[in-house]
């Protein structure tokens, strides 16, 4: 009897989850359901695996509603109706379709009107919906006439009256309004939820037609779904067989490109793979990947395809990865094996300069019907829900930042706020829209439209509307297309060299982006700001206690310093047992055997596996639940759950002590969703390496090429503060000598006019394009002339110093654009007084003070440039210590001048604690460790420079200083407010930090580790 049940994925109006939904038909002993959430498929499949779980009959459907109006109810009659319905939606969604009041005339779906929308002409296959609330109106004559066609219409949204307030509540988050002002139409009957089939039958009692229509629809239906086979495009070329041709073809050219002619163990490990790859069918998974790629090199673009595949030396022949899986025993078991049915797992990277041009060749080569982003379901946030639930209360803008911003037992007690907390906890979990998955590409055989319906998020490429865990159920693989900024730092960098050196960088040298010398004594003392992956303090850290100095550290490392490892405190245990390899003993035999290379301790995904496979005896579908929970499928991590009792019985049978069960088990529990595989962290490692390589060589390129792909773990002001200290010579904008991006000139860089906040796009663009077409602009008149422009924006340029060429200085020339821009209109250029030569006046001498140019500088692009922060202070003091003779000073007590580069929230069980990282007052780097008990008196303070009292703890080659006290240091006043003394500290505040908030548990303590390095007898 309900052929009308919505979810919470009838986002902002359904209050029930899929597990709810379905728990409640079977309680009441139903046995045929529809589900028809509003405008979507999202959880059909879901839908039908719940339902065949307690034995009711799945039906799916879609309620189609237009600006909040019921249009009709889709229920289809097998699989391919809801594809009909799926391609009548995304017309709509896509392509702008009107969606009509009628339904179209689709083949094998039944539609429902409801009684406001009846058509004039029903279909054979159309019916109407009657609620019982609405059977008194079926004595009128025009729809007594009606009732043969007519259904049993009941509902379903919520459960209870608290649920209906939430409903209430969710469609004022939709429409924006206060609860008070929600009308009729916006919300749902009152009668929408489930009821017993005998009180519904004994409501239709006198219209058994309507009863038999209804049992007749759901009889009708059915929903018969193949979860098991693959819905990716079956092949590449036009068979299975031209596949596996061509892609043998295609190995073994590579194969003599990478190892040369007679490399017998390659070649072995590449028939190996091409085997197993045939008898899995993914031939046309690899040659796809291999096609997009080709195509990314035939555009000159760089990418890294990294992940797992990296494991297979058939990827590696091809060109998909770059990393060698001989030269680092990666095995591509890892990657495929004969008990993996679903396709394997490419993660390719672009530079996000390029990203969008390689998915448009994928749309456009595979076509519309065939490929779509994958969708992704965003929940309510935390602060989300207390602000959207408090705003439909009618809440004023400080009471919802109040609640937003503390937490719950923060919050006042009066009624509304406990009332609103009742609901922001039953909002958990709610999806509150979709988006589009970062990077998952879903290419199908059949059309995509079979599968789900499309919308069309701003980005502008097409989802579908089901997340990655659905398409892996379904067996409709992603591709993984993703981008970064490292990557076209790398390439602009490498173009740039050419541009001021006449060089050409082959990037891809293995010889200079694996291992050399210099770039080894760089890495061994961190000295890294600006390299991809291997820049943050926390990095930069572990390099210098790791002394890490070639690669194969490196790809240890790009591992090691994950939370799985960290987590499970085993990253300081690492760091230890490569220090010091003679004084420690493994766990058991088991951990020698396989993890000799890492001393013992997991590091990879691969470690894991391997210690679950011999240690703890479990099965290969086990381990394959562990590698997905440790790719963050968040399936599988329920599921480990499951594994866990199984490992722990397999350890009992072997004979393993209960304490080293526990320890073996508890490393492995931290890897779920927070690792890396050997073959990712090889491949992040080589491109670390080649930023690397560039910075050690080519420095001042590289800087501004990070600059210019706005950079990566710090603010801007770091990387120009790092190109100075290579050597450059750091320019403010000039509109003669600048570009949109920062440029290099000789030593000379000179900042990009899009660094300046106050100025459109648009203008800084014309500014380049125009002197591009005309040349350099000869004065200030020169150029107002020739840029139509305000005199806001060119006061920020005036004040940044982008007339510096004509000599005058900064008052006289605003003076100059007042006087040109007066009664100025944009059309009018051209025509202005500018075609007379403007009048000269003579200005009093304005002597400007030291530093105004300073402040003008933090105004406008957020720090200064032509001085260091330092000279800003009023104290001319500048430490006792510098960061060249921190070693010398290993537990001693010191006091340091400083300026805060950034700082990172660490949880600890006795409170908040603080990495911080400064400069002194030498431009050179170092790091500090803030307890709790220290925050309490002497807490950050915002952006600026800092004394600072602490001691150094040297840890393995590495200083850090443990601060006691600290006090912000003033700055002088603004010299450019002399006369208004409440605005002379106004801009103090425009100083920036970088601050990076974590929410993770605690690490555990050495001492919290049970059994750091001890050896255990398993008698």
């Amino acid at each position: 009897m309900f052929l009308n049940c919505h979810s919470f994925h009838s986002l902002r109006y359904g209050t029930l989850s899929m597990e709810e939904l379905v728990q409640q038909a079977h309680s009441l002993g139903i046995k045929e359901l529809v589900l028809t959430d509003i405008n979507t498929i999202t959880a059909i499949y879901d839908f039908k695996k719940e339902c065949e779980k307690v034995g009711i009959k799945p039906i799916a459907g879609i309620e189609v509603r237009k600006e909040n109006k019921l249009l009709y109810i889709a229920i289809a009659k097998e699989l391919s109706g809801i594809g009909e319905v799926n391609k009548a939606l995304t017309d709509h969604n896509c392509y702008g379709a009107e969606l009509s009041e009628t339904a179209p005339a689709f083949k094998n779906v039944f539609i429902v009107y409801p009684i406001d929308n009846i058509p004039s002409k029903l279909k054979e296959n159309e019916f109407i919906g009657v609620r019982e609330e609405e059977l008194s109106l079926l004595i009128r004559p025009e729809f007594k006439r009606l009732i043969p066609k007519m259904v049993v219409l009941q509902p379903v949204t919520f459960s209870t009256k608290k649920e209906y307030n939430l409903h209430r509540i969710l469609r004022a988050i939709d429409n924006n309004t206060l609860l008070s002002k929600l009308v009729e139409q916006d919300v749902c009957k009152k009668s929408e939820y489930f009821k017993s089939e005998d009180l519904i039958m004994g409501a239709f009692q006198r219209y058994p037609e309507i009863i038999k229509n209804t049992k007749k629809i759901l009889h009708a239906c059915s929903f018969e779904f193949d979860f098991e086979k693959v819905k990716n495009k079956q092949y590449y070329t036009k068979s299975k067989e031209s596949d596996v041709k061509l892609l043998r073809r295609l190995a073994y050219l590579g194969l003599k490109k990478r190892y040369g002619k007679d490399h017998e163990i390659a070649k072995i490990r590449v028939e190996k793979e091409l085997k197993v790859i045939d008898e899995l069918n993914f031939c046309s998974y690899f040659l796809i990947t291999w096609d997009i790629v080709r195509y990314s090199n035939r555009m000159g673009f760089m990418h890294v395809g990294r992940g797992s595949g990296a494991n297979s030396i058939v990827s590696y022949c091809i060109g998909i990865t770059d990393i060698c899986p001989l030269e680092l025993d990666l095995y591509f078991e890892r990657f495929l094996n004969l008990n993996r049915k679903s396709p394997p797992d490419f993660d390719i990277d672009w530079s996000w300069q390029n990203r969008d041009t390689i998915l448009e060749y994928i749309f456009n080569r595979y076509g519309k019907n065939h490929v779509a982003f994958c969708g992704t379901n965003v929940e309510f946030k935390y602060k989300s829900r207390f602000r959207e639930v408090g705003k439909a209360f009618g809440l004023p803008k400080d009471e919802l930042d109040d609640l937003t911003k503390k937490p719950m037992e923060a919050h006042e007690t009066n009624s509304v706020v406990q009332t609103i907390h009742k609901y922001v906890r039953l909002m958990e979990r709610f999806p509150n829209q979709r988006s589009m998955h970062a990077c998952g590409i879903l290419i199908s055989e059949e059309p995509i439209t079979n599968y789900s319906a499309l919308e069309m998020p701003p980005k502008g490429f097409p989802i579908v509307q089901f997340d990655m865990n659905v398409a892996e159920d379904i067996k409709l693989e992603k591709f993984d297309i993703l981008s970064q900024r490292g990557l076209g730092t790398i390439k602009d960098t490498v173009e740039l060299i050419k541009k001021t050196r006449g060089i050409d960088v082959d990037i891809r040298d293995t010889r200079i982006s694996k291992d050399e010398e210099k770039a080894n004594e760089y890495l061994a003392i961190g000295r890294t700001i600006g390299c991809f992956y291997i820049e943050s303090p926390a990095m930069r850290g572990l390099l210098r206690r790791l002394k890490c100095d070639n690669y194969r550290i490196l790809v240890a490392a790009s591992s090691i310093i994950r939370p799985g490892v960290a987590q499970s405190g085993m990253m300081r245990e690492y760091i230890f047992r490569h220090n010091h390899p003679n004084q420690f003993e493994y766990f058991h035999s088991v951990f020698e055997e396989n993890l000799k290379e890492t001393y013992g301790i997991m590091v990879y995904q691969e470690d894991v596996i391997k210690i679950a496979q011999y240690f703890g005896g479990l099965s290969l579908a086990d381990g394959d639940i562990l590698r997905r929970a440790m790719s963050g499928k968040g399936r599988s991590i329920k599921k480990l759950q499951e594994v866990k009792a199984n490992f722990f019985k397999k350890c009992i049978e072997k004979g393993h002590s209960e304490a080293l069960t526990i320890e073996a088990f508890r490393q492995i529990e931290s890897f779920a969703g927070y690792s890396f595989c050997k073959a990712h962290s090889a491949s992040y490692a080589v491109e670390s390496y080649q930023s690397l390589y560039l910075k050690v060589y080519y420095p001042l390129e590289f800087m501004v090429s990070v600059i210019n792909n706005q950079g990566g773990f710090y603010r801007t002001e770091v990387y120009i503060h790092e190109a100075k200290m290579s050597g450059g010579n750091i320019q403010v904008p000039c509109v003669n000598s600048s570009e949109f991006q920062t440029t290099l000139k000789g030593k000379n860089i000179f900042l990009g006019l899009m660094l300046l906040e106050g100025l459109e796009t648009k203008i800084a663009h014309g500014i380049v394009e125009e002197r591009e077409r005309n040349g350099n602009y000869q004065s200030l008149q020169d150029f107002i002339k020739r840029i139509p422009i305000g005199i806001e924006a060119i006061q920020t340029l005036i004040f940044i110093g982008a007339f510096r060429f004509t000599g005058k200085q900064k008052n006289e020339l605003l003076v100059e654009a007042r006087v040109l821009l007066m009664n100025f209109k944009p059309e009018n250029i051209g025509l202005m007084l500018i075609e007379e030569p403007v009048q000269e006046f003579k200005l009093p001498e304005l002597k400007r003070e030291n530093f105004e140019d300073a402040f003008d500088e933090i105004e406008l692009i957020g720090f200064p440039v032509s001085c260091s922060p330092f000279d800003l202070l009023q104290t001319k003091y500048r430490g006792s210590v510098f960061v060249k003779d921190l070693l010398k000073f290993h537990k001693r007590q010191i006091k340091m001048l400083a300026y805060l580069i950034a700082r990172k929230h660490v949880p600890t069980k006795k409170g908040e604690m603080y990495f911080g990282t400064w400069i002194d007052a030498n431009g050179d780097y170092f790091d500090t460790a803030h307890f709790p008990d220290s925050l309490k008196q002497y807490d950050f303070q915002g952006g600026g420079c800092y004394l600072l009292l602490g001691t150094v703890e040297v840890d393995y080659h590495f200083p850090t200083i443990t601060i006691h006290k600290m006090a912000k240091m003033p700055m002088i006043p603004d010299p450019r407010y002399s006369y208004d003394k409440e605005k002379q500290y106004d801009i103090h505040r425009q100083i920036k930090e970088d601050v990076s908030m974590t929410n993770r548990k605690p690490y555990p303590q050495a001492n919290e580790i049970e059994l750091p390095r001890v050896y255990f007898d398993e008698k």
